[in-house]
């Protein structure tokens, strides 16, 4: 199998982005742009400084949708609407960098927790809707698993694979850090065939802290060796500075062989 390794770093939403340059000088092949704050692709000027950047390097890119105030799965209408409108913007201008788009799935709202059924029909809508988008425009968009926060859908494997699987032009993406955070780490390297994407990054099985590799209690040796033998393509390293960057890859070097 060969794994490509990219980093991205949602702390840096609103940094100046010369930090990219970093990327490549630490060997990474690609950037996943998280397409919020000074990187939204639906701000021209943003969008002209992100395709200059990347221009100026030899870095593959893979793109994270906005998800800050949104939600796929909300009761209300105006904002369920606006939400599946930005992620498949996103998606359209996308389209000209990479075929793989990250979304996150919707959560429940307190009036959402009293129509759970209603709360998942929603969801698995706004995905076909979504999916129609991305598959028009050649991207895979990848519903990734969340966090253990329990107002969060898709936060376990078969979650996960019920709300996304037989929907054209959606994917998902295993996240295991988050899979870290709800004890199922085991359950989704199970399912890594799957996999579509891949997100990595460290926590002491509790919060979502984003740690370098080797910073928390992920087991990194039996993930990486499972990975790497069950799954081809972009693995997103995340990480809130350059020098975590550094030292996440050297883990990755170790364990994803």
């Amino acid at each position: 199998m060969s794994l490509l390794p990219y980093f991205s770093s949602s702390a840096k939403v609103w940094d100046s982005i010369e930090w990219v340059t970093g990327i490549e000088e630490c060997g990474y092949t690609g950037w996943e742009i998280v397409a919020d704050g000074n990187y939204r692709l639906d701000n021209p000027k943003n969008y002209a400084m992100i395709t200059d950047m990347i221009a100026s390097t030899k870095l593959g890119v893979s793109v994270h949708a906005p998800y800050g105030d949104l939600n796929l799965a909300t009761l209300n209408d105006p904002i369920y609407r606006e939400s599946i409108r930005q992620v498949c913007t996103c998606i359209e201008h996308a389209a000209d960098l990479t075929d793989r788009v990250t979304l996150h799935p919707g959560y429940l709202s307190p009036v959402g927790k009293l129509v759970p059924e209603k709360i998942w029909d929603l969801q698995k809508s706004a995905l076909v809707r979504i999916g129609k988008v991305a598959s028009d425009h050649s991207v895979l968009a990848c519903v990734e698993n969340m966090i253990s926060a329990k107002e969060f859908l898709c936060r376990f494997p078969e979650e996960l694979i019920g709300m996304s699987e037989g929907i054209e032009g959606i994917g998902m993406t295993f996240d295991f850090g988050h899979a870290h955070t709800v004890g199922k780490v085991q359950e989704f390297l199970t399912n890594v065939k799957r996999a579509h994407h891949v997100h990595i990054h460290d926590n002491h099985g509790v919060s979502d802290e984003h740690l370098a590799l080797g910073d928390g209690t992920i087991p990194w040796d039996i993930v990486g060796k499972k990975v790497a033998a069950n799954y081809d393509g972009i693995v997103v390293i995340e990480g809130r500075s350059i020098e975590e960057a550094q030292r996440s890859l050297i883990q990755f070097r170790k364990w994803f062989t």
